[in-house]
């Protein structure tokens, strides 16, 4: 069994693609018009176009803002994405004007920072060092 599809909830699925893809650096894999302006919207990392997709899947379930508002408001990321350098990608990132709700910290051999997605969602970012 592998991770197929995983999602984030976004209010704006374009706002979302464009940092997805032009911020972050994935790319888009699947674009599906589903009606009432809502689509299937995945992207992929670019060194693995077919491997997990993220679905940036829109936020209109009523229970969705309650459940965002509680991560955020708890710090809890809502996706966390695998870099090789996490300081590398802090300041690379934070020069393209990403905020950050946590600077790179690094506890033993892991080192994290979590990030605004301007959609609503905390992301990390994480090194496992091996």
């Amino acid at each position: 069994m592998r991770i197929h599809v995983t999602s984030v909830f976004v209010e704006d699925q374009e706002q979302a693609l464009r940092f997805y893809t032009d911020v972050l650096g994935f790319v888009r894999k699947n674009d599906v018009p589903l009606g009432g302006g809502a689509r299937w919207l995945t992207v992929v990392s670019p060194e693995a176009p077919d491997g997990t997709e993220l679905l940036l899947e829109p936020s209109g379930h009523p229970a969705v803002p309650p459940y965002k508002t509680a991560l955020v408001e708890d710090g809890i990321p809502a996706a966390s994405f695998a870099v090789d350098d996490v300081p590398a990608e802090f300041e690379r990132l934070r020069g393209l004007g990403v905020v950050f709700t946590q600077e790179p910290l690094t506890m033993g051999h892991v080192t994290t920072a979590v990030l605004d997605d301007t959609c609503g969602n905390l992301i990390q970012i994480v090194h496992v060092a091996g």
